[in-house]
């Protein structure tokens, strides 16, 4: 569901106020948490979609790391999982298995346990998990932590829209597709750790918004703006020469009318006029399993560099946060 149709939707929902329900509907977020006590809070949260990749094992894997995420970003570490799935009644038993044995092994790798799950009889295979994570209640990562002076961060490139969208019509090469899998793969469990380390307390993770999208919840979230250099924003190999055919998903058609609906209409949507419509296309494109934006302090950037290449992990410096409410790519 595209964010424009989604607030509509949540417009009529009663934001329940909790002593305990840290973040909720009344504060819209990656993830709900709730506090247990002083030093814990569960973080809890849900996603699912149908398959990007032909092989089940892979789907499953990269589904389960895409619905962990959202503890990611919210300054959590995974506990365990149930799954979420629907497949239609002829598909093969050794087929599902697989898909479940991907997500099983994936939340292994995130320090969890996969502890059961619902599956339903469905039309089109559909597969995610509902994560239960921990997190200090006095440590949780929020769209709305982004103050002016901050360093902005991503710890994984862009393109894994415009390569599974040309993957499906077989326009994609096996080294471009196997890259954004791996991508796609890969946990933001450690950016997380080095995010903690760092004292970040603005995040959010990159998935089908975008990353201009869910750059600008953390911007209406926060009250500041979002200044991004786009040469040092990362791209996977192969997707920018996709993009310049124009293979876009209706993702990103969506995502951009709504920013440019809202963002744009008030003059907070500013891209350079040497932006062509290739990496434009990108900005706007949706991600699957994409990677942790957050800000740091400017003392702490050097925390950030050294954590990741401690871990082996590769992040970039992005831009950073300014003063005025908006986002601008240059």
């Amino acid at each position: 569901m595209g964010p424009g149709d989604l607030q509509d939707v949540l417009a009529g929902l009663t934001r329940h106020e909790h002593a305990d329900l840290l973040v909720g509907l009344a504060h819209s977020d990656d993830a709900a948490v709730y506090r247990i006590t002083d030093e814990l809070a569960i973080v809890s949260t849900v996603d699912f979609f149908p398959p990007i990749v032909d092989d089940p094992y892979l789907y499953g894997a990269i589904a389960a790391a895409n619905s962990m995420s959202d503890v990611y970003a919210m300054g959590g570490q995974v506990l365990f999982a149930l799954n979420v799935a629907g497949f239609p009644r002829d598909m093969p038993k050794e087929v599902i298995a697989a898909v479940f044995k991907g997500g099983s092994d994936k939340v292994l790798e995130a320090g969890g346990v996969l502890a059961g799950g619902h599956t339903v009889v469905d039309a089109e295979p559909k597969y995610g998990l509902a994560v239960t994570g921990k997190v200090h209640p006095k440590r949780i990562f929020i769209k709305g932590g982004l103050r002016p002076g901050h360093r902005l961060f991503l710890s994984k490139p862009l393109g894994t829209g415009v390569i599974a969208t040309a993957a499906k019509d077989d326009a994609c090469g096996p080294a471009v597709l196997e890259g954004a899998v791996q991508s796609m793969l890969r946990l933001n469990r450690a950016a997380a750790d080095v995010a903690r380390e760092a004292a970040v307390r603005g995040a959010t993770d990159i998935s089908g918004f975008g990353l201009l999208g869910h750059a600008a919840e953390m911007v209406e979230a926060s009250g500041a703006g979002i200044g991004l250099r786009l040469q040092d924003i990362p791209i996977l190999p192969g997707a920018l020469g996709l993009a310049e055919k124009g293979t876009f998903s209706g993702g990103m058609k969506r995502n951009r009318a709504h920013l440019e609906h809202t963002l744009g209409a008030r003059g907070r949507l500013s891209l350079g006029p040497s932006i062509g419509a290739a990496h434009t296309g990108l900005l706007f494109e949706s991600e699957t399993s994409g990677g942790l934006l957050f800000a740091v302090a400017p003392e702490h950037t050097r925390l950030v560099h050294e954590g990741f290449k401690r871990l082996g992990e590769p992040c970039w410096e992005i831009g950073e946060v300014t003063a005025e409410i908006g986002i601008a790519v240059r």
